[in-house]
């Protein structure tokens, strides 16, 4: 085999090859790359392992040096020339020994798929003969996902990637059914585990010379499933920063492979948002990129970073994908993430952003920023399945809002369907605002969009139909969280119908909030959206529904304090147990009320003129074990308010219906005070009265 021009190598069989037995100088002066290439060769056509343990190698123009074979790096160094990085060109691919197999032409196999390829399908018979094989279908006159804020974008098409076992049972849940295909793909997946060990790489930061703008390649492509790469680290040259002006597409890219792992890595950020002078770099810059990409987890990889690096990990169309005891500054999922899980990880100032749908289950990580998941609004902000957030911790630092998740889409036609979720649920949560204990700004559990229907198509959002907020704590500042606000009831879609009629209410979304440490709020003005924890609905008459499918929400509060609800003009049920209640405005509201073991103290502000109460419901509002406090204003006792609570005056009208209900020590104290002699009539309503009748809202006219 000839290594140079005037050297020939003859090589015994053995078990391994080296760099070094193929000509690979490492003397800093000469490419490495053309060597390293030849060993690669020879290991692929024998199949041997590479085994080249220590050392230190150049790599300057070489590109596409092919792994087929195990390769054990050990502490072998990698220096990388990036002024001859190339667009769609890596420096190593890792690539199976057999082709991919276009089925389009194929009219069982499409036929097949037409008629079975849906969402919840676990097995197509007519793909058993494709067995062991990762599928990608596409339909590219069915364009989806169209971005936001980028004029001309025609988005993507819709897209499945599952993998086939025997029999034909289908691996990774299927969101999509379709009318057309025109393409289908069978990438077929090697039997064996392909292991990549140890090496470390450095790179000189260099803008790459003589090549088209747009993203570049500089590192390890991975086009073979079932491999794992661990044990590597990476870096830039001693005393040389990141001045490229081209961003990089990933030091590991991942493109249409399933069962992937990368574990053990210490990773790197790229520099974006450069100060002046310095240039920024006009696009997103990345650690680890890809796409298509089916069950592959990220296992002990490390990637933090400070503001002016972007995000480390960005990926279209990703299923299945798990990230464990990671520390990275992002993670980012353009279009089409389906079934996430983030467990034991911290998360740094990029935060995770994502969109997609299935299961995305994030336990026991800590976020640094505002925000702990942002649902990206370019692609809709909106998750098609469950969330579950459970032992995180939000670590705010900057002042400014917060807020758990973040799904605010834009007002425009995305082209599929958007909407918050099919259920939500975050447990044992911890705000730590340690770093910004000055922060006065509001931290909302959710954060949703003002609308839930797009003006130009009339397409409703959906909106869960399960949401459970439980022990949510704040630390670091005085002020707790609020909940969210859903001003549009009216148009939100829950997938299934709801009611209110006078022989009972039908919720198709129930809300849990039990012990969540709410910020203390003091109204301005009855149903002050601004200062109210939870808002569904506006204004004081009953607003328009566009359907029995529109939001019929089950609202249960427990065992939290100083509650502030406005439920103006909605249809919705709400239950308040061992609560102390600020301020509840229902103005308008069709449904129904309960109370019971709630103290009420409401805390208004100085320029809070009416009722501090407006409870009218239409299936009846009752109270149970309650105790009646003297009202405050601006945090001071104030009795003179206590003829405006809206629900009973001292010796005079109790609306509603009462049981047990009792008057505080200090309403006590004031007509003590007073001499105001409270009267048996009066203590016998509060003791048990069932109104007649209670005033029901009147039913708007449907235009």
């Amino acid at each position: 085999m000839a290594i140079g021009p005037d050297r020939v190598a003859v090589l015994e069989e053995g078990e391994a090859v080296n760099y070094r037995m193929f000509g690979a100088r490492g003397d800093g002066q000469s490419d490495d790359g053309q060597a390293i290439r030849r060993a690669h060769d020879y290991a692929n056509r024998r199949g041997l392992p590479v085994v080249n343990l220590s050392g230190e190698f150049w790599i300057t123009e070489t590109t596409g040096i092919l792994i087929q074979t195990p390769v054990s790096w050990g502490a072998t160094v990698f220096h990388i020339d990036e002024r001859y990085n190339r667009r769609n060109a890596p420096r190593f691919v890792v690539r199976g020994r057999r082709e991919a197999v276009v089925l389009t032409a194929d009219e069982a196999v499409k036929a097949a798929l037409l008629r079975d390829l849906r969402p919840g399908v676990q097995i197509i018979p007519a793909l058993a003969p494709y067995a062991g094989h990762l599928f990608s279908v596409l339909d590219d006159k069915d364009r989806i996902g169209i971005r936001a804020g980028y004029a001309g974008n025609r988005g993507w098409a819709r897209e499945e990637l599952f993998y086939v076992e025997e029999e034909g049972r289908i691996i990774g849940d299927i969101a999509w059914a379709f009318n057309d295909l025109t393409a289908i793909t069978a990438t077929p997946c090697e039997d064996t585990y392909l292991v990549i060990s140890g090496g470390g790489f450095r790179f000189s930061g260099d803008s790459p010379e003589n090549s088209q703008p747009g993203y570049h390649q500089h590192g390890i492509a991975v086009q073979r499933s079932r491999t794992v790469i661990r044990e590597q680290w990476m870096g830039l040259e001693e005393g040389r920063r990141d001045v490229s002006i081209e961003p990089r597409s990933g030091f590991y890219t991942l493109n249409r492979v399933y069962d992937v792992t990368l574990e053990n890595i210490r990773a790197m950020p790229w520099e974006k948002g450069r100060p002046a002078p310095q240039t920024p770099v006009q696009h997103g810059t990345y650690g680890i990129g890809g796409a298509r990409m089916l069950q592959c987890t990220f296992r002990n990889l490390t990637a933090e970073a400070g503001w002016v690096a972007w995000g480390v990990f960005g990926t279209n169309l990703n299923k299945d994908f798990r990230l464990e005891r990671c520390r990275l500054n992002r993670v980012d999922v353009h279009f089409h993430c389906w079934n996430l899980d983030i467990v034991d990880c911290t998360i740094g100032f990029k935060g995770i952003s994502v969109t997609g749908g299935g299961t995305l289950r994030i336990e026991n990580t800590v976020r640094h920023g505002n925000t702990f998941v942002a649902f990206r609004p370019d692609y809709g902000a909106h998750w098609q399945g469950d969330i579950r957030l459970r032992g995180c911790t939000l670590k705010p630092n900057a002042a400014s809002p917060a807020a758990v998740l973040s799904l605010r889409p834009r007002d425009v036609d995305y082209a599929y369907p958007i909407g918050v979720a099919r259920s939500i649920r975050i447990e044992d949560l911890r705000i730590d605002y340690s770093a910004v204990p000055a922060n006065t700004a509001p931290c909302w559990l959710l954060d949703l969009a003002p609308f839930s229907r797009i003006s130009s198509t009339g397409e409703r959002l959906f909106f869960p139909d399960r949401v459970v907020f439980r022990d949510i704590a704040v630390a670091g500042r005085a002020a707790g969280v609020r909940l969210f606000r859903a001003p549009a009831p009216e148009h939100y879609d829950p997938g299934r119908d709801g009611g209110c009629t006078p022989g009972g209410f039908e919720a198709n979304s129930d809300i849990l909030v039990e012990r969540v440490q709410l910020e203390p709020l003091r109204p301005r003005q009855p149903g002050d959206a601004d200062q109210a924890h939870l808002v569904i609905g506006r204004g004081t008459t009953p607003l328009e529904y566009a359907a029995d499918r529109a939001l019929h929400p089950r609202l249960r509060v427990v065992d939290c304090d100083d509650v502030v609800v406005a439920l103006g003009g909605a249809i919705a049920a709400a239950s308040f147990e061992r609560c102390g209640i600020n301020s509840i405005t229902a103005a308008g509201l069709r449904g129904e009320l309960s109370f019971t073991a709630c103290r009420f103290r409401p805390d208004l502000a100085a320029a809070f003129e009416g009722d501090a109460f407006a409870l009218d419901s239409s299936l009846g509002t009752r109270f149970t074990a309650c105790t009646v406090q003297v009202p405050r204003v601006e945090g001071v006792p104030s009795p003179d308010r206590l003829d405006r609570l809206g629900f009973l005056q001292l010796n005079g009208a109790v609306r509603h219906s009462h049981l047990h209900t009792a008057l505080g020590l200090d309403i006590l104290e004031h007509c003590q005070a007073q001499g105001l002699r409270l009267t048996p009539e009066f203590l016998d309503r509060l003791r048990s009265s069932v109104p007649a009748m209670e005033a029901a809202p009147a039913a708007p006219t449907t235009p």
